[in-house]
Parts: structure tokens; C-alpha cells; sequence
């Protein structure tokens, strides 16, 4: 007979003293800090809102290094409040009915702050040209859209810490504004969207001229159209017709009637300004992502 056929057969498990199979060896423990499979990667639009966050923190910690520019900017508003406030209001040359000028001029400054603040941030995306930092943001996966939006939202939240400094001079001069938490939560999407928009127009315009001298002179060509073919100074009923079909297609005028309504309590059309400021940042993000390529050339 063969080997195969006269060796043993495998005898059972060793028992312990009480009878019972002896268990099995553990199997050893993986090293600490290893991953065992790859992670998950999250779909584009699942990363989207964390890359938007993330350059928007960015930007704003530029202006926490540097608070020069809180405090310079305030500037401006503070002199249109007490000197053309307080000598409109005393001549009553503008007529606004039963609210006091003061109270009908402070929101259009605090809209009018920041549409400054936002309408030259295209200078900031032409330095970061010139330093070789957007090429580097440019090749990441982060979509153009997730660079334009945060630094939109950025300049959104200086305009807002800028209204905030606004609505304490105005508060001290006397206007009556309320400090309602859920219409001063109004006033600050109504300043963001805003800001977004102007700070995307700033944009696009550095797309096409690509210097800073030349978005210098086009945005102090188009600042104080913008600001006066509002309704951020007087009503619209007192200008011109050609002038009211231009202040109604200037996205301003919404944001100056949404804080007007939430400030001051005057008649506004809420809905239609908050639709008409989310379709012009929706627009502006778009055309300034499809711009920011060429800044990279």
C-alpha cells in the first residue's frame, strides 16, 4: 500500500481541560493609522461648498492682518451722512414724504460703501496674476466657478462689516432704523448679494483689459453712474424718464430698496429685489469664471 493510504488521519482539535475546542488564534491587529481601503472621493458638487468656504476664508484673512482699510473706508460714508445728509435734510430740496432725508439717504451709503469696496476687486485678481498665484489656483481641481464665488462672498463679508460701521454712524446721527434680528439678517444677504455682483463685474472687466491702470479708470468711469442713476440719492419719480429706465435695470436700485425696507420700514418690493440681486450674482459669477482664464495667458 502507498504512503497516502497508511498515514494517520488528521486527529480532531485539542480540547481544553472542561471538554470545549480550544478557539482559534486572533488574527493581528492592523497598524495604527493605516487605511485599510481607499476613502470615498466626495462628487464635485459635494466639495464644492468646502473650496468656496475655504478661499473665502482666504481673502478675509488678509483683511485681519490689515484693518487699515475697515477704517479709511469708513471715511466716505461718514461725510456723505453729515455733510450731504444734514444739509439736505435741513433745505428739504429732495422730497421723500413723511421719512426724515437722513433716514432716506442712509441706506443707499451703506449700498453705495459696498459697491466701493466690491467694484475694484478686480485690481486684487491682476496682482495675484502678476505674483503667479491664480496660475497656481488655476491648476487645481477647484473649479473656476469655486474661486470666482469665494472671492465674491469675501468681498461680500467686508461690505458687510463696512455696513455695520455705517449703520453705528447712522444710529448716532439719529436716523430710525430698526434692530430687528431678522430684518438686519435681511440687510446682510442683501449686502452680500450685492457686493458679489459688483465685485464679479470688477472681475470680468479685469478679464478683458488684464492691467490694473486701465480697471482703474474704467471702475472710476463707472462708479458714480452707477451710484447716481439709483434711486440710492432720491426717488425714482423725480428723475428723468430715460434715467428711471436705467435705474431699473441697475441692480443698486433693488439692493438700495431691499435696505430701505428692512431699515427703515418704507414700502419695498422684497421679493422682486432679493430675486433680482441672486439672477445679477448667478450672472456675474458666470461670466467673470468664463473671463478668468484669459488673466492666465
Amino acid at each position: 500500500m502507498s504512503d497516502a493510504a497508511t498515514a494517520p488521519a488528521p486527529g480532531p482539535a485539542p480540547a481544553s481541560a472542561d471538554g470545549a475546542s480550544a478557539p482559534a488564534a486572533p488574527e493581528p491587529a492592523p497598524a495604527p493609522g493605516l487605511l485599510l481601503s481607499a476613502p470615498r472621493a466626495r462628487p464635485g458638487w459635494a466639495a464644492l461648498p468646502s473650496r468656496i468656504a475655504a478661499l473665502c476664508t482666504v481673502e478675509l484673512q488678509k483683511l485681519r492682518h490689515d484693518r487699515t482699510e475697515i477704517y479709511t473706508r469708513a471715511v466716505q460714508p461718514a461725510l456723505w451722512l453729515l455733510i450731504f445728509g444734514e444739509t439736505f435734510t435741513r433745505i428739504r430740496a429732495i422730497p421723500t414724504g413723511p421719512v426724515p432725508y437722513l433716514d432716506y439717504l442712509a441706506p443707499g451709503i451703506i449700498a453705495q460703501s459696498a459697491m466701493f469696496i466690491a467694484i475694484f476687486y478686480g485690481i486684487q485678481i491682476i496682482w495675484e496674476r502678476d505674483a503667479g498665484v491664480l496660475s497656481k489656483l488655476l491648476v487645481t481641481p477647484t473649479p473656476r466657478a469655486a474661486l470666482v464665488t469665494g472671492k465674491a462672498f469675501a468681498s461680500g463679508v467686508k461690505a458687510v462689516i463696512q455696513a455695520a460701521v455705517v449703520v453705528l454712524i447712522a444710529a448716532v446721527l439719529g436716523v430710525a432704523l430698526t434692530w430687528n434680528p431678522l430684518k438686519l439678517a435681511g440687510v446682510v444677504v442683501a449686502v452680500v448679494l450685492g457686493s458679489a455682483f459688483f465685485s464679479c463685474l470688477s472681475m470680468s472687466i479685469a478679464g478683458i483689459v488684464l492691467t490694473r491702470d486701465r480697471l482703474m479708470g474704467i471702475g472710476q468711469a463707472i462708479t458714480m453712474p452707477l451710484f447716481f442713476a439709483s434711486n440710492a440719492l432720491y426717488p425714482l419719480a423725480l428723475m428723468p424718464g430715460w434715467l428711471q429706465a436705467v435705474a431699473k435695470v441697475n441692480p443698486l436700485s433693488y439692493e438700495v430698496d431691499a435696505l430701505r425696507g428692512l431699515l427703515i420700514g418704507t414700502p419695498a418690493h422684497l421679493p422682486l429685489d432679493f430675486a433680482v440681486l441672486c439672477f445679477a450674482a448667478a450672472v456675474g459669477i458666470a461670466c467673470a469664471s468664463a473671463l478668468m482664464g484669459r488673466l492666465a495667458r
